[in-house]
């Protein structure tokens, strides 16, 4: 047998993998400094594998197990090779262990090769890359095998010297070429470079409160004072973030759950994490054996990582294609931040280039003229509660609840939402009261559109404002103003307890404040805001609200966590990147395929998106407005000429 030739091998691939491991740390390092916690990182990384990583794994139970049975048992038969055959322990104890791990990485890899045989179209959650990631199974069988046939002599099934020269010699080569995909090839590049990435990921990610079942989604303030603002080279981003997108595993779960890419929009999401790969590794286009951008077929591109992305490697369309709805980030395995990626580049083409396309930049000129992105009179923001004897905070100054009606309330169709709110309000005894004409935009458009300057000023205006008056939270309709204020004020210097009107109406509900009528008929279906759902976890007060009317409720295929986006997040009714289909209709599509005759939107966005549809489609309201419909106890009409708003 090759025996005495195993220490030699295992002491090469283990060389060369840390010669290929310091050349990709030194691609990391070429990035922009971002301090994370080192040492609590690298101590947090195994729960954060085996607990937070597995859990997104988990939802596929075949890739769960599979990657269980290849992963697990190539790490275990790894350290046992190395004890075994590196070391020679022929101890019984650790030869069958050695055996077993080698047959349950066996039994995954023959797994990984049925399912790469399947063609992408019977794998409907998964569009899995091609290429080198093919010979993937196969090197995990030499790994597994070689290794299985080579330990059964020590482990007395064989007699030792069993085979002949040229036996040796091919079992020699399997075991080389194992050790050489999984070990040599883990730290230069190869498929298995994911295990080697995506472990230091893992420790140093950008977002480790996302860990531990724990949610971070505000979007990073940008350092207006910096050089340069935004991302324009892939050398600009973070290094853990450079090191995030080099953990990318080209499952296709990313593009397989975006609303930009099935609607024919020139983004694929995991095709731009492999552009930012491409870039900093200066390799060919022609690697990437995945699916393209739509439209974008044809393209061969070499990566630079000194050159700018959307002249070397992007389209400036790809970019602003996308929504934000975070369903690339919510469904990816290796918790790879997407949207950052994409709102860093933005913020580079806004604030240093001045290419916001579409009516992108006439929206920014508008909210920085008239702090809204329609360009009406600030004084108007006002006049949809003119009849509503609103009680204004400079007039009171101190309330249980303040209303953030957000810019829903320049628009006639949210107006009805908003009036809804407020009776309903009214009805349950709230202590509220509204800012007015004091309140500005939240900024959530401008800072998707990369415009970080109007936002902050927006921001800071509002929350000065705020800090003047004494309230306990804030209620809104507006998902987006949720996040804006929830959330990404904080960073600011503004601290809110802010909830959105379905928990509030829930709440008051629970504690007998609102009584509804459950005798409405009908097939009712609801659907998820991007920014109430993913971005703030809120699934289950829009149902509960729902539930006590008498609907026939039924979910749409993509619901809850996995809802497709509406289409009007992320600034993309104004920059319009035409695409195939409008994502709009593919929505309205799944609330047909239930034969739903009415649609529960919480976001003034969907409203406007969803009532966009062509008829026939289900008729579309704001879950206010069916709770008004079935208030027991209706409010009382306000007497207009108490009004003074």
């Amino acid at each position: 047998m090759f025996e005495p030739v195993i220490p030699y091998l295992l002491t090469l691939a283990f060389a060369l993998a840390a010669i290929g491991a310091m050349r990709r740390v030194r691609l990391w390092r070429r990035g922009q400094v971002s301090p994370v916690a080192f040492w609590q990182g690298l101590a947090a990384m195994p729960r954060r594998y085996l607990v937070d990583l597995h859990h997104v794994v988990a939802r596929d139970k075949y890739m769960s197990n599979t990657h269980v049975a290849t992963g697990g048992g190539f790490v275990l038969a790894l350290v046992l090779v190395v004890l075994v055959h590196g070391l020679g322990l022929h101890s019984a104890w650790l030869v069958w262990p050695l055996l077993g791990a080698s047959l349950l990485m066996t039994v995954g890899a023959l797994f990984v090769w049925k399912r790469r045989q399947k063609p992408a179209s019977e794998l409907p959650n998964s569009r899995l890359s091609r290429g080198p990631w093919q010979r993937l199974p196969k090197s995990l069988l030499a790994f597994s095998l070689g290794f299985f046939i080579a330990t059964l002599p020590a482990a007395g099934i064989l007699p030792e010297g069993t085979g002949s020269g040229l036996l040796a010699l091919v079992l020699l080569a399997v075991c080389a070429w194992g050790l050489g995909e999984l070990v040599f090839g883990m730290a230069w590049g190869g498929p298995m470079k994911h295990a080697f990435a995506g472990a230091l990921h893992l420790a140093f990610h950008r977002r480790p409160a996302r860990f531990g079942g724990g949610r971070d989604t505000g979007l990073k303030a940008l350092d207006l004072n910096a050089d340069k603002l935004g991302v324009e080279k892939v050398t600009d981003f973070k290094w853990n973030q450079l090191l995030g997108f080099d953990a990318c595993v080209q499952c296709g779960r990313c593009e397989s759950k975006c609303p930009a890419f099935a609607a024919g929009q020139p983004l694929n999401p995991k095709k731009l994490i492999q552009d930012m790969v491409t870039s900093l590794a200066a390799q060919e286009e022609v690697a990437y054996r995945g699916s393209p951008h739509p439209g974008q077929e044809g393209a061969a591109r070499t990566g630079c990582p000194d050159k700018p992305l959307v002249e070397s490697m992007l389209d400036s369309q790809t970019l602003w294609s996308c929504t934000t709805c975070r369903a690339c980030v919510e469904e990816c395995p290796m918790m790879i931040e997407h949207v950052d990626a994409v709102v860093d580049m933005r913020r580079f083409l806004t604030l240093e280039r001045g290419q916001t396309p579409g009516k992108g930049q006439e929206v920014l000129e508008n909210l920085i003229a008239t702090d809204n992105p329609g360009g009406l009179a600030p004084a108007s923001r006002s006049h949809w509660a003119a009849d509503l004897n609103m009680p204004l905070m400079k007039d009171i100054g101190e309330v249980d609840v303040l209303l953030w009606v957000g810019d829903g309330a320049f628009d006639m169709r949210n107006q009805r939402t908003l009036r809804a709110l407020v009776q309903l309000m009214r009805a349950a005894g709230v202590d509220f009261a509204f800012l007015g004409n004091e309140e500005l935009d939240s900024g959530d458009l401008a800072r998707r559109l990369g415009d970080e300057a109007t936002f902050q000023r927006l921001a800071k205006a509002n929350i000065r404002t705020l800090g003047k008056y004494r309230f306990n939270r804030i209620v809104t309709a507006d998902p987006h103003s949720l996040q804006s204020l929830g959330t990404e004020y904080a960073e600011l210097g503004g601290e809110l307890n802010v909830v959105h009107h379905s928990e509030l109406l829930a709440e008051l509900h629970q504690q007998g404040k609102l009584a509804f009528s459950n005798g409405q008929s009908g097939k009712l279906t609801y659907h998820d805001p991007c920014y109430l759902g993913r971005y703030n976890g809120v699934y289950d007060a829009p149902r509960y609200l729902l539930d006590q009317l008498g609907f026939e409720r039924t979910e749409m295929e993509r619901s809850g966590f996995r809802s497709r986006c509406c289409g009007g997040g992320g600034g993309a009714p104004v920059t319009d990147i035409p695409g195939e289909r409008r994502i709009a209709d593919m929505r309205m599509d799944d609330a047909r395929s239930v034969d739903a005759e009415l649609m529960a939107v919480a976001c003034p966005q969907c409203t406007l998106m969803m009532e966009g549809v062509v008829e026939p489609r289900p008729e579309v309201k704001d879950i206010a407005e069916l709770l008004l419909d079935a208030l027991v106890q209706p409010a009382e009409q306000p007497n207009k000429e108490e009004a003074h708003v």
